[in-house]
């Protein structure tokens, strides 16, 4: 991910679908191969790159999973409030 400039809500993402294909890839592979060090620093990478990322979005633009899903300062509950991706041409 860029940490030069903030990404657009489109830019973040296409940034969170590509790390959790990655995610999901590599967790297949280790089904089969599950002591295989370099899958198993591949995954840690990009499951952390997938986590920050995620944060980022809650962070910016509200909960998009329920990971990330917390309550405001007023102790508001965003998860079912937010606009969603697709409601606003984000998808």
């Amino acid at each position: 991910m860029n940490n030069d400039k903030r990404l657009s809500r489109q830019e973040l993402l296409q940034w969170i679908n590509a790390v959790s294909f990655a995610v999901n890839d590599v967790t297949l592979f280790l089904d089969t191969h599950p002591d295989d060090a370099e899958a198993l620093e591949y995954f840690e990478e990009f499951r952390t790159q997938r986590t920050r990322a995620l944060q980022e979005y809650s962070r910016n633009y509200g909960p998009l999973t329920i990971d990330t899903a917390t309550a405001t300062p007023c102790e508001h509950w965003q998860w079912s409030t937010q606009s969603w991706p697709w409601q606003e041409g984000g998808c």
